[in-house]
C-alpha cells in the first residue's frame, strides 16, 4: 500500500525551507534569505490550512454516529470554497505587502513558495522508489 504521510511532507517541507534559507543567506544575502523564509512559511501554512479545510469538508459526507442526532451541517461545498478564496486573498495581501514594502525579493519569495512543491515531489519519488524496489524482489 502506498502511504504518503502528511507528517512526512511537513517534515520535508520544513527541511527544504531551512536548507533554502541558510543556503540563500550564505550564497546571496540576508534579505534574499528572509524572502525565501517568508515565502516558505506562507506556502507551508497554506498547505496545511488547506488540508484541514479539505478534511472538514470530507467529514460533511460521513454518516452521523449511532445514537447521536444528526447535526445540522452547513453546506460543506460553499464553506470550503469561501475558505479557499479567503485563504488565497490573505496570501495575496501578505505577498503584496512584502513586495510593495521593498523588503522582499520576488525571486526569493518564489523560491520559498516552492518548498511544499519540492517536498511533495521528493516524498512521492521516495514512496514510488520504495514501492518499485519492493516489487522487484
Amino acid at each position: 500500500m502506498l502511504d504518503i504521510s502528511l507528517k512526512q511532507v511537513q517534515t520535508v517541507s520544513f527541511g527544504f525551507l531551512v536548507v533554502l534559507t541558510v543556503g540563500s543567506w550564505l550564497i546571496m544575502s540576508w534579505s534574499f534569505a528572509q524572502s525565501v523564509l517568508v515565502g516558505g512559511v506562507i506556502a507551508i501554512a497554506s498547505f496545511f490550512s488547506g488540508h484541514r479545510d479539505i478534511a472538514s469538508f470530507l467529514k460533511t459526507f460521513e454518516p452521523p454516529e449511532e445514537g447521536k442526532e444528526k447535526e445540522k451541517k452547513q453546506s460543506g461545498k460553499s464553506v470550503y470554497i469561501v475558505k479557499f478564496w479567503l485563504r488565497l486573498a490573505v496570501i495575496a495581501v501578505i505577498l503584496l505587502f512584502f513586495i510593495r514594502s521593498g523588503k522582499a525579493d520576488v525571486i526569493g519569495l518564489l523560491l520559498g513558495l516552492s518548498t511544499v512543491v519540492f517536498a511533495i515531489i521528493l516524498t512521492t519519488l521516495s514512496v514510488a522508489g520504495r514501492y518499485f524496489l519492493r516489487r522487484k524482489g
